[in-house]
């Protein structure tokens, strides 16, 4: 298994698609664990954990505050709750004040998990209308973690890649495609 143990992945408008790509090419006992912040509705509670589940060959569940994660699973911030990655390997869920107009915040998670797992960390951000998950990404390349954003083009919205594009000097801008097959290449 190469270096990178962790992946954490923000999007927004338009991300859904990509996401499902991912989760249905990692195989079954992926290794690596994939922390998942995703804007969504507030006040739908059900569903959407339940939509990527069907499509992902490995687990992939909502965490409760201070549980722990482990290798091998996928975790989605769930719904109205920022999500932190806190030392001790485990989640901590927050209802403070929205953040980019967000909650889940994709920054606070993205910068809570570069602070904890710092070079065994690969951050990507995908579509989104807004701001959210530029500085966090620029987070995960300051603390020696791998920076990808989704390829400018292939966002179906395409704020959020530019403004983390710019904003963390990465220039790994890539396609679902090539997303898919760095990932594969962790194991």
């Amino acid at each position: 298994m190469g270096k990178y143990k962790y992946v954490v992945i923000g999007g927004s408008a338009g991300s859904f698609q990509s996401v499902t790509r991912i989760l249905e090419a990692l195989p079954v006992g992926y290794p690596l664990t994939i922390f998942l912040t995703l804007h969504r509705l507030k006040h739908v509670r059900k569903g959407f954990v339940e939509a990527l589940a069907l499509k992902s060959k490995i687990k992939v569940e909502e965490p409760k505050d201070k549980s722990p994660f482990f290798q091998g699973k996928a975790y989605l911030a769930p719904a109205n709750y920022h999500l932190y990655i806190e030392p001790g390997n485990t989640f901590s869920l927050s209802t403070e004040e929205p953040v980019n107009h967000s909650r889940p915040s994709i920054d606070l998670t993205f910068e809570s998990a570069a602070y904890v797992l710092k070079e065994k960390l690969i951050g990507i951000v995908l579509s989104g209308a807004n701001r959210d998950g530029a500085a966090g990404l620029k987070e995960v390349k300051d603390n020696g973690g791998f920076a990808i954003v989704q390829s400018i083009e292939e966002s179906q919205v395409k704020t959020m890649p530019e403004t983390a594009l710019h904003l963390s000097g990465t220039t790994n801008e890539f396609t679902t495609d090539q997303i898919i097959e760095f990932l594969l290449k962790q194991i």
